[in-house]
């Protein structure tokens, strides 16, 4: 049979409609900087700059890096929704919309200037007006010559290559009545405080220089520099590492590796200082922060949360966990244009279950042992008595006759759960996990005073 030619008509989407629907894709004012770091990384730069200035209904964000940059071609096609261009396997970019969505959520003027040549001081820009956009409903984009480019959108170019993007008439950062207030000052700045605090977070691994094959980033923010947020705490020396697994994810759409980062942070009192421990705390507070960290081509996409794996609560709270993936599996995560949120793929999910039983286990022992730990010299507390159905006599905290310890008490335990960790790691390092919590529930069941020294109660 032979197919008929099937007319077809061309349609346009109203830009008037779609570009004030796209600002509503979920971005706040954190996650929309960050996006926009994204394109940074991606064009190489080691350098990012914000600044976040207010000057009442003409308060703006800038962010400026020293990438590659970009002639006017390339940023006329970067300001286009759905840009084409390519993406590598660790390219943080995905759909070809982060550059106008993270920034129109947050404004209504949305400015580029890039330069590429050292030696020439060639500066291209480009800017996308939503108020021009909506009056012809039309998808243009305007060239700015030099009598058109604000100072503070150029001046950050006048020493080498990069990109600038300018963020004006902030309507969605500046929601107060009196946007030249008092009210509105704090609420700015407070937000530049927020963001420094979330960038340390998403991009701690490329700020301390851990990413393989990409230079060390630099980020400040209002001239001061953001400090990389190492979520499991490495550098302290009571952290504990538990073995890393790779798991395998196929789905009807996509198949690849995730890689599985189990650590067990220490208890107050085994930081090395106290401000140490409250730095750790994060963003969201330790109960908060416990559980899975999400990470995308070595960004962070998730801080915390069990993913309906479990409940979080107090005593599992030091247990906190990588899982790594890249961007061959996005459609298996589902990761959304925001970048704030996954969600794990049913097969990975089942395979997740017996190690975070492991790590929740694990930190469950940890905690327990910090809320043992004598107090530090100068602090005094009573000695805890026995506990329900715990012989007095067997009491490890029991002095002797002499009123002393009773010598070797405490190491038993120790001694114990070290073994018990050993076990653990060696059950995961051969791939049999799922055998070793069977082990564990019928110990505990057959013999729970054995599973107690073993760190399985």
């Amino acid at each position: 049979m032979t197919r008929q030619h099937v007319q077809t008509v061309t349609v346009i989407p109203s830009a008037r409609r779609l570009v004030t629907s796209l600002r509503d894709v979920g971005y706040d004012f954190v996650h929309a900087i960050a996006d926009l770091i994204d394109n940074s990384i991606t064009a190489n730069a080691t350098e990012v700059n914000i600044v976040v200035r207010f000057d009442g209904p003409d308060s703006w964000v800038r962010v400026a890096d020293n990438g590659e940059g970009m002639g006017g071609g390339a940023i006329t096609e970067a300001m286009r929704y759905g840009s084409q261009r390519g993406y590598g396997i660790d390219d943080l970019g995905k759909f070809g919309l982060g550059l106008k969505t993270a920034s129109l959520s947050q404004c209504r003027q949305l400015s580029v200037a890039s330069r590429t040549d050292p030696a020439r001081r060639r500066i291209e820009c480009r800017r996308f007006d939503l108020d021009r956009v909506e009056a012809s409903d039309t998808w243009e984009i305007e060239v700015l010559g030099a009598g058109d480019r604000r100072s503070e959108l150029v001046e950050p170019l006048t020493d080498g290559p990069g990109t600038v993007v300018l963020l004006s008439r902030l309507d969605r950062v500046l929601e107060y009545k009196v946007p030249w207030g008092e009210r509105a000052r704090t609420g700015l700045y407070d937000l530049a405080e927020r963001l420094d605090l979330h960038l340390g977070m998403v991009f701690h691994r490329f700020l301390a220089g851990d990413v393989r094959r990409r230079p060390r980033l630099t980020i400040t923010v209002n001239g001061t520099k953001v400090e990389p947020w190492d979520p499991f705490a490495r550098d302290e020396p009571a952290t504990e590492s538990l073995p890393a697994i790779e798991l395998d994810v196929v789905t009807p759409a996509c198949s690849g590796l995730v890689r599985l980062e189990p650590w067990v942070l220490p208890p107050r009192d085994a930081f090395s200082s106290p401000r140490a421990f409250e730095r750790m705390a994060g963003p969201a507070k330790w109960n908060q922060q416990q559980g899975l960290y999400i990470y995308r081509a070595n960004r962070l996409i998730q801080s915390g949360g069990w993913n309906r794996l479990r409940a979080a609560d107090e005593h599992t709270k030091l247990a906190r966990a990588a899982v790594e993936f890249f961007p061959d599996l996005d459609p298996a995560f589902e990761i959304n244009i925001a970048k704030m949120r996954v969600n794990l793929p049913g097969d990975l999910r089942d395979k997740l279950k017996n190690p975070v039983e492991n790590l929740v286990r694990r930190a469950q022992a940890v905690y327990r042992q910090g809320q043992r730990r004598p107090p530090p010299p100068g602090r005094s507390t009573p000695p805890p008595g026995p506990g329900p159905g715990r012989d007095r006599s067997s009491d490890s905290s029991r002095p002797d006759q002499q009123g002393g310890p009773v010598t070797g008490a405490s190491e038993a335990p120790r001694a114990g759960q070290q073994l018990g960790r050993a076990v653990e790691a060696a059950a995961l390092a051969a791939g049999e996990h799922e055998a070793l919590s069977r082990v564990i529930r019928k110990l505990r069941s057959v013999d729970p005073g054995a599973a107690r020294d073993l760190g399985w109660d």
